[in-house]
């Protein structure tokens, strides 16, 4: 009945389309607001424990405070800013992929009080202390999802790195039986590669075999890849028009103040820079990778396991991970003042 509830409260939190909040460090205020002493204990760190890179996208233990240990004003309050920092596109992918460990525990065949694959397994924690004059953070992780935020003058300066991951990545039975919760994702990539001539392809095609994961992993800096695949300057028209559609499924997750930042900061860096490149099959039901990158982004999609139904995938700003760039600027200038 638990879980029946919880589903209930993520659909019709998606419907009501909240909408975006001005006042991030509001929000987050209001949630914190609603925990005791010992829950507070438990969800903030300082701004700059080590605890804020430790992240990962796979089932394990993780700090902070779980979905279980939230009563339900206090769930409505953490959706909200899970909504404030996320497009509706985001949040609807997020929560998703949440609900998505029902189905994955049915795949599986373990019982319906199987923790491991468990919708409410996924935890949150608040780093600094949420203020419109100061930098502080938060972030949602479990299986299959890392978001991590900065702000900084109630400003998002960082959603990267982010994470989401779908197994499956095509639900194979059931009510839900065809449904692609990263769909956008995978079929775009298969329209841009199918696009290219044979010519084309044997520069974006980097190996026969798809790597079985993102390379980028879970490291707490991520660099450029190479090979680098086909720059945008040598694709055709429709292609590029491909490729910006598909590099806008993942910059449009986040909330519209940050799209609109991270958009500019890659046209900055010039999208004559960017590059795509692909592993593995050319069509679906078989091993497949693909990867954008530029001097200032990666992004990494990968479909290997389970007989190529289970995706990760991954945006990460070479220069501003956990918004260090920004952060470091920040204290320069606070610093200069004093």
């Amino acid at each position: 009945m638990k879980r029946i509830l919880f589903v209930i409260l993520i659909t019709l939190y998606f419907h009501e389309g909240m909408g975006q909040s001005a006042d991030l460090s509001g929000t987050a205020n209001a949630f914190l607001n609603l925990l005791s002493v010992d829950v507070k204990s438990q969800i903030q760190f300082k701004m700059d424990d080590e605890e804020r890179f430790n992240w990962h996208y796979v089932p394990r233990f993780r700090n902070g405070v779980s979905l279980h240990d939230l009563t339900q004003p206090q769930l409505e309050a953490a959706l909200n800013l899970l909504k404030a920092s996320l497009s509706v596109q985001g949040y609807k992918k997020a929560t998703d992929v949440m609900a998505l460990e029902s189905v994955l525990r049915e795949v599986e065949n373990r019982s319906a009080d199987d923790t491991y694959r468990d919708p409410k397994k996924y935890f949150f924690s608040i780093f600094g202390t949420p203020a419109k004059d100061k930098p502080w953070g938060w972030r949602l992780e479990g299986h299959h999802i890392s978001l991590n935020f900065a702000s900084v003058n109630n400003k998002m300066e960082s959603s990267t790195p982010s994470f989401f991951g779908s197994n499956p990545a095509t639900i194979p039975s059931g009510k839900r039986k065809g449904e692609q919760i990263l769909k956008d994702e995978s079929a775009m990539g298969f329209a841009l590669v199918n696009s290219f001539s044979s010519a084309q392809l044997q520069t974006v095609v980097i190996a026969e075999a798809a790597y079985p994961e993102i390379l980028s992993e879970n490291k707490r800096k991520a660099t450029t890849l190479t090979p680098r695949g086909i720059l945008y300057p040598d694709m055709n028209e429709q292609q590029k028009k491909l490729f910006m559609t598909l590099l806008d499924v993942y910059v449009k997750n986040y909330e519209l103040g940050f799209s609109t930042t991270l958009m500019n900061k890659i046209k900055a860096a010039g999208i004559e820079n960017l590059s795509f490149a692909w592993a593995g099959s050319l069509k679906p039901g078989k091993g497949h990778y693909y990867r954008i990158q530029g001097p200032m982004l990666l992004i990494e999609f990968d479909n290997t396991q389970n007989n190529a139904n289970h995706i990760h995938s991954v945006v990460r700003d070479l220069t501003n991970d956990f918004a260090e760039d920004i952060l470091k600027e920040h204290y320069l200038k606070d610093h200069a003042k004093n």
